[in-house]
C-alpha cells in the first residue's frame, strides 16, 4: 500500500484490492472509528475524503490489516433488463457465439460494482468473459436506462448523455435518487445480475 496526500483534507490509498479496503473501511467508519467524510473506490485507489489528520491517519493505515472475510457482502441486486440493443449482434459475433448465448451469458454471470462514476449512479461493473471494443465514434446520446459494454466492464447510463459504450439492451431501474439511501442503486463492491425483463 502506498498513501498519497491529496489537498489539504485527503488521503489517496494505492492498494492491490481497493473493493476489499473499500468494505473494511466503510465498516470502520461506519462503527466510528475512522473519521473521514467519503469513502471513494477506484480501479486501484481508495480515496478518504475529510480527513481531520492526515498524517495521523497515515500512520495508523501504514501499520493497519484486515480480514476481508469479516466484512459482511452486501445482498444481491437483480436488475431487470430488456435485451434489445443495437450492438448486440455486434457483441455476439465478438465473442464467436449466438445472440441468444450472449443473453444467457449476461443474465448467468454475477457483476460486481467495481467503482462508480462517470455520471452519477453509473456503475462499472466487472466480471464479463470478453472484452468489448469501444465504438470508434461515440454516439451524441445514448438514452437514459442504456445497458453497454466497453472493455472488461458492464454499465447502465442513468441518464441520457454522449458515449461509446456498446448496447445490449435497456433497464428501467431507478439508478439515482437524491431521495434514497444511499442514492445510487449500485454501490462499490455490490453483486448485481441482469435477469431478462
Amino acid at each position: 500500500m502506498q498513501l498519497r496526500p491529496v489537498g489539504a483534507d485527503a488521503l489517496l490509498l494505492e492498494v492491490d484490492h481497493p473493493l476489499d479496503w473499500f468494505a473494511a473501511l466503510a465498516a470502520e467508519r461506519a462503527a466510528g472509528r475512522l473519521p473521514v467524510t467519503d469513502i471513494v473506490p477506484g480501479a486501484r485507489t481508495v480515496l478518504l475524503d475529510g480527513v481531520s489528520d492526515a498524517t495521523s491517519l497515515a500512520a495508523r493505515l501504514a501499520d493497519w490489516s484486515f480480514d476481508p472475510a469479516s466484512v459482511p457482502p452486501q445482498p444481491p441486486l437483480t436488475v431487470p433488463v430488456h435485451f434489445d440493443g443495437v450492438d448486440l449482434p455486434f457483441v455476439a459475433e465478438l465473442a464467436g457465439v449466438s445472440v441468444d448465448r450472449v443473453v444467457d451469458v449476461l443474465t448467468g454471470t454475477d457483476l460486481q460494482v467495481a467503482f462508480c462514476g462517470f455520471a452519477p449512479g453509473f456503475a462499472y461493473l466487472r466480471g464479463l468473459p470478453w472484452s468489448v471494443p469501444r465504438l470508434d465514434t461515440p454516439r451524441t446520446k445514448v438514452p437514459a436506462g442504456a445497458v453497454a459494454l466497453a472493455a472488461e466492464f458492464a454499465g447502465i447510463y442513468p441518464t441520457a448523455s454522449p458515449g461509446g459504450w456498446r448496447i445490449v439492451g435497456h433497464s428501467d431501474a431507478k439508478l439515482f435518487d437524491v431521495d434514497r439511501t444511499p442514492p445510487a442503486l449500485m454501490t462499490p463492491g455490490r453483486t448485481v445480475r441482469f435477469a431478462k425483463a
